[in-house]
């Protein structure tokens, strides 16, 4: 415990915090779906467009972590932000499927650069610093500055949406904490750089490469928490947006659009922001102290509970949908985004107690890739099931199919 004041004031670990501020102020995130959906796409094509984005960051992610591991982790995130500004470009000037897609890729690539690579960064910081047995503190920490970003991009999302002439516009505005980051990330010292063999060439870096990564394959338990983990992410991340559909009808069937003396679709930015910013405070909050947990139970104990605990929540947010309970619909979102945020911390936590140092970049980029190709999968399948069925239907499917698999994913301490 006497090293947490000494890492609360380190000014890097602040750094590290800043820079998952200003990662999450997309102001657009309340209001992706919506837009996108107001351009007159169907839930399918809107489902085909993530699943873009997710088929690049795909196959980029695990090349993304090797390049991280041995040509530069500070190299690697400029790239990242550099491609996340130009698809905020594309998405301005979107104004059709091709466009948009054009912006998803470029999204992608900078989600396969970026992901896995900072949090290895903060891994080797610890250990230079030898704070690694604090992981999870930091790495809790970390990312509750994380969502207070994006608490306060929700809140601010409302007045920008009010005042700009069209939604598009706020795309641009999300250019300007990218490149604050661009240039914190420029910061950094260079230890944490960490190049590693750039004089091997090209035949050596890919057979060494190739070697890293059937050894993270032949850890069985590793495996499992990057399955568990990354399938958990993949179908919060595809489900997350949708409750901007859902808020609108309910809302609406519920006459509650007038409470801010404002017409429909104001209304329901208002309430979207509100909503947004809300889960995300609390959401900052369990993610910080969500250390306290794991110390009173196993890390690993936790980190499976949450899984079944998902499904079953989605199966009675699928009974609140079908009757039209939208307070009841919300709690059950808002539990959602808590129990997603205190496991992101866990898994770190839990994992990194299964890899080698010089994997780690490696082994978090394989996550990412398993999750974005279940999101490949189920974006377009969700959307589909949305468009012929019900959006009911397919949490009650969805939760039913997380309380199958959890039987699987057990990990053996």
């Amino acid at each position: 415990m006497s090293n947490y004041p000494l890492i609360k004031a380190d000014f890097q670990i602040k750094k590290f915090c800043m820079y998952g501020f200003f990662k999450n102020l997309k102001f657009f995130e309340p209001y992706l779906l919506i837009y996108l959906l107001g351009m007159g796409l169907n839930m399918f094509q809107v489902g085909l467009l993530f699943a873009v984005r997710e088929g690049i960051t795909y196959v980029f992610e695990v090349p993304s972590g090797i390049i991280a591991d041995h040509y530069g982790k500070k190299k690697e995130l400029l790239a990242c932000f550099t491609f996340y500004i130009i698809s905020f470009v594309f998405f301005f000037m979107g104004n059709d499927f091709v466009v948009l897609a054009i912006g998803m890729i470029f999204f992608g690539l900078g989600e396969a650069f970026r992901s896995g690579t900072h949090k290895a960064m903060i891994l080797t910081y610890l250990e230079h610093k030898g704070w690694y047995e604090h992981k999870g503190f930091v790495y809790g920490r970390t990312r509750s500055f994380s969502l207070l970003g994006s608490s306060l991009s929700a809140f601010l999302s409302i007045l920008f949406v009010l005042q700009l002439p069209a939604l598009k516009w706020i795309f641009l505005i999300c250019i300007i904490p990218y490149l604050i980051d661009f240039f914190l990330i420029l910061s950094y010292p260079d230890f944490l750089d960490e190049k590693r063999q750039t004089e091997k060439s090209i035949k050596a870096f890919w057979k060494l490469s190739l070697h890293q990564i059937k050894s993270i394959f032949n850890n069985h338990a590793l495996n499992k928490i990057m399955i568990s983990a990354s399938s958990y992410d993949g179908v919060f991340k595809t489900i997350k947006d949708y409750i901007q559909p859902i808020l609108s009808m309910l809302l609406f069937a519920a006459g509650a659009s007038a409470l801010f003396s404002l017409d429909n679709d104001q209304s329901l930015k208002v309430y979207l922001g509100l909503i947004y910013g809300v889960f995300y405070i609390f959401s900052s909050y369990v993610s910080k102290n969500i250390y306290r947990l794991t110390k009173k139970w196993n890390a690993i104990f936790v980190f499976e509970k949450l899984y079944d605990l998902m499904g079953i929540l989605l199966i009675f947010l699928a009974i609140a949908v079908f009757r039209k309970q939208l307070i009841f619909a919300i709690a059950i979102y808002f539990s959602l985004y808590l129990m997603m945020d205190a496991r992101r911390p866990v898994f770190v936590d839990v994992s990194s107690d299964y890899m080698d140092r010089e994997q780690r970049a490696t082994v978090l980029s394989i996550e990412s890739q398993f999750k974005a190709l279940f999101m490949v999968v189920l974006s377009p399948l969700f959307g589909w099931i949305a468009d012929q069925f019900s959006i009911s239907i397919l949490f009650m499917g969805i939760g039913i199919f997380l309380l199958t698999v959890s039987r699987f994913l057990g990990i053996k301490k």
